[in-house]
């Protein structure tokens, strides 16, 4: 381990450290989800002058060292390369994030009315204590998908001006029966309702009109989106924490923000493989979709994206064939970047203090995750975990090692160990997190700026 006694507060320049978490905010709170996390990096790798795969594949000729291209999966995961110094084929590095985050969507037929009042139905997505999500001020972000095929996004409730939304909660006064049921049912999922209007329809030539208030809402889709009832079918609309990433603290040494598992640790491996310009081995930075519902369907990192793009750029580079591809596997090294548990000191009993993350401290080494004796975990071998720890010492990183809680606490897992299953070295390697999975999550800025001058080291 590094020196205890110096900080990353003194070790670090402040003015950098400070800079670059102000640059984490502000993405943070314009990039609430996976789609915006997407098309928001792209943007940067457009002005960086980063090639398409596609392009890539057109132009026919071998990336040279130092070039960037990228492709994105059903505009939900990202998957970006910087060609190394030496051959592909002598192994890749690899930082695996994922950026989708708890959350509520929409069901495809959401909008109903119930005793003059507007609503949205909606189903969880994730992991969720059900009883935080009630009670505050909600956005709408998402798209909707027509028909004809043309595609127009939405996001209210962000802008000073906008409308927001929310779930609504039993007055203290009546909850005497809510109070003595247990956390989990407190809550129940299909009471997740988001309250969205009040308003009926105006100049009704029928007083007796049916739903005017839901009338009213379709209106004012129908006027500002050009959106029917019907259209909420092919819409993927997500509800969200309304407002900002705040410093958070009086000494502004925290981070309160949405969405921080896993964009915390996705936002300084982008940043890392766009400021590591010559590494030497071939980077890459996979940000995938869906980790928070068990890394499935196609835009998740069960789908078999990533070995598909592999394969166009080991093929781009003249190295491809299916037994390369597979000796490639075995050859890289992977940090998944996925966040840890900070210890809390109003909750020390789920927590070994021996064995737990600490904010403040560094960016944190879990070496298996998991439950249940470590189910549904990657568990690093002992010579990967040597070789890190000799990497962050050469490069002067404050780091630290963690586990998930005591043993029969509970538990979890990343994406790791879907990595691990192709024959890669892998290991988990993120931010410690406090209030994970909630509206709004705190993280320390040394932290974040420690985990991006790591995940460099890494690639350099």
């Amino acid at each position: 381990m590094q020196n205890k006694k110096q900080t990353i507060w003194e070790k670090d320049d402040e003015q950098k450290l400070n800079a670059f978490c102000e640059d984490y905010r502000v993405f943070l709170s314009g990039h609430k989800t996976e789609r915006e996390n997407v098309a928001g990096m792209e943007e940067e790798l457009r002005k960086a002058g980063a090639k398409t795969l596609e392009e890539a594949v057109a132009e026919g000729k071998p990336l040279q060292p130092g070039e960037v291209v990228y492709t994105d999966m059903m505009k939900k995961s990202l998957l970006v390369f910087r060609i190394g110094q030496r051959p592909m084929t002598d192994g890749l590095r690899l930082l695996g994030a994922h950026i989708d985050s708890p959350r509520l969507d929409l069901k495809q037929h959401p909008l109903y009315e119930d005793t003059d009042l507007a609503l949205f139905d909606t189903h969880y997505y994730g992991g969720i204590k059900k009883y935080q999500w009630t009670a505050l001020p909600m956005a709408l972000h998402g798209v909707v998908a027509r028909k004809d095929g043309s595609v127009t996004e939405i996001c209210i409730g962000e802008d000073a001006d906008d409308p927001v939304f929310g779930v609504s909660d039993l007055l203290i006064h009546l909850a005497s029966k809510q109070m003595a049921k247990p956390a989990s049912e407190a809550v129940e999922g299909e009471n997740l309702n988001i309250l969205v209007g009040s308003r009926p329809l105006a100049d009704q030539k029928d007083e007796d009109v049916k739903d005017a208030v839901k009338a009213n809402i379709l209106r004012l889709l129908k006027e500002k989106y050009d959106m029917e009832d019907d259209d909420f079918v092919s819409a993927e609309i997500e509800v969200v924490p309304a407002g900002p990433a705040r410093d958070y603290g009086l000494d502004r040494s925290m981070i309160m923000g949405y969405g921080q598992d896993d964009k915390v640790c996705a936002y300084p491996s982008f940043r890392a493989i766009m400021d590591e310009k010559h590494p030497e081995f071939t980077s890459i930075c996979l940000l995938t979709d869906k980790e928070e519902i068990g890394s499935v369907g196609a835009t998740g990192t069960h789908s078999r994206f990533y070995e598909n793009t592999l394969a166009e750029v080991m093929n781009i580079q003249g190295c491809y064939s299916e037994l390369e591809l597979r000796r490639l596997l075995t050859r890289t090294k992977v940090l998944s970047s996925d966040v840890s548990a900070g210890f809390d000191p109003d909750y020390p009993d789920v927590m070994d203090k021996n064995n737990c993350a600490y904010l403040g401290r560094g960016p944190v080494f879990n070496k298996y995750t998991g439950a249940r004796g470590k189910s549904g975990s990657n568990d690093a071998n002992a010579e990967y975990i040597a070789f890190l720890r000799k990497l962050m010492d050469e490069n002067n990183i404050i780091y630290q090692t963690s586990e998930l809680g005591k043993v029969d606490a509970g538990g979890g897992g990343t994406i790791a160990y879907i990595l691990a299953n192709l024959g890669m070295e892998v290991i988990d390697f993120g931010v410690a997190v406090l209030n994970m999975h909630a509206p709004w999550e705190i993280t320390s800025k040394a932290d974040i700026y420690e985990a991006y001058n790591a995940y460099r080291a890494f690639l350099k």
